[in-house]
């Protein structure tokens, strides 16, 4: 009965919304980036919300369970786009990679782990986020002695464009953060301008459906509590095809490569294809020149 109310109480603001994201969002994409050094794709209410989430980061059980679970598919779907291609950057020498949004650091301590790692460049714009990331690296002096990890507390406008491949990176990462973020274009452009020739920018996000709103929102958060309550807007999401729309045409990227993952409790994260279209999924794609 509950989960009922909740639903009968959100429908209105989703026929709504839904209609208005679904001219929005795409037009949001797909429109030229417009940058000046004003522009900013940190939203205060989204910082406010994960740093209130710094604390348990780590919990494997706790609130950030579900990246805690995501984290090993994330370096498949990374060594699957590379092995797509047989011009991905640095084939023979070790990987330099820039984590986007790093938060606790799940992923940009995993990826400095790696034997093929040269170095991980981890930024986020909280500063109490970043504390709990480097606090957790510092409780291993092997990791601690290859210095192959760095966290800055930035956003991605404030690092300096790269002036030659040599400073550009073979994996930029944006994990769970594009739906994050406000001005989603200009920040990809700004994303994009990090990858070397050969390289990946790597995401993950979540599709704008009805079946994203019951699983992420009204189950995840409101029924189950698996997330904590304000993680989504699921006027935020976005779809594959919006993706694809924005590099569609830029000589400079190839062809997009999706997964679609899906949430199973007691299994884990899946891979199951189709399911891009309705909720989670990897996006991959290679800059080319």
């Amino acid at each position: 009965m509950a989960a009922l109310g909740l639903l009968r109480k959100h429908t209105p603001t989703l026929l709504r919304d839904g209609v208005r994201t679904s001219r929005t969002a795409s037009a949001i994409l797909t429109a030229p980036a417009r940058w000046t050094s004003s522009s900013s794709s940190v939203n205060a209410d989204e910082i406010s919300h994960f740093n209130a989430l710094a604390s348990t980061w780590w919990d494997a059980h706790g609130s950030s369970r579900i990246l805690h679970l995501m984290n090993p598919l994330r370096h498949d779907f990374i060594r699957s786009c590379r092995a797509s291609s047989p011009v991905s950057s640095t084939s023979e020498t070790k990987l330099r990679y820039l984590d986007v949004g790093c938060g606790g650091g799940i992923f940009a301590e995993s990826a400095a782990r790696l034997l093929d790692t040269s170095t991980v460049t981890a930024i986020d714009p909280s500063p109490m986020i970043l504390a709990v990331a480097k606090r957790h690296a510092q409780k291993d002096p092997t990791l601690m002695s290859t210095q192959k990890l760095t966290y800055l507390n930035a956003s991605i406008e404030t690092l300096p464009i790269p002036t030659s491949p040599i400073e550009q990176f073979d994996i930029v990462s944006l994990f769970e953060v594009i739906e994050h973020v406000d001005q989603p274009a200009a920040f990809l452009d700004r994303c994009g301008a990090f990858v070397k020739p050969g390289g990946w920018l790597v995401m993950s996000t979540i599709a704008r459906t009805w079946t994203s709103w019951f699983t992420t929102n009204l189950v995840a958060e409101d029924i189950l509590g698996v997330v904590p309550k304000g993680t989504h807007d699921w006027r935020k999401y976005i779809n594959e095809d919006e993706l694809r729309g924005h590099f569609r045409g830029k000589s400079e990227w190839g062809a997009p490569r999706v997964v679609g993952v899906v949430y199973v409790p007691g299994l884990g994260w899946k891979e199951v294809s189709g399911s891009e279209k309705i909720g989670n999924y990897f996006f991959g794609v290679q800059r080319i020149a």
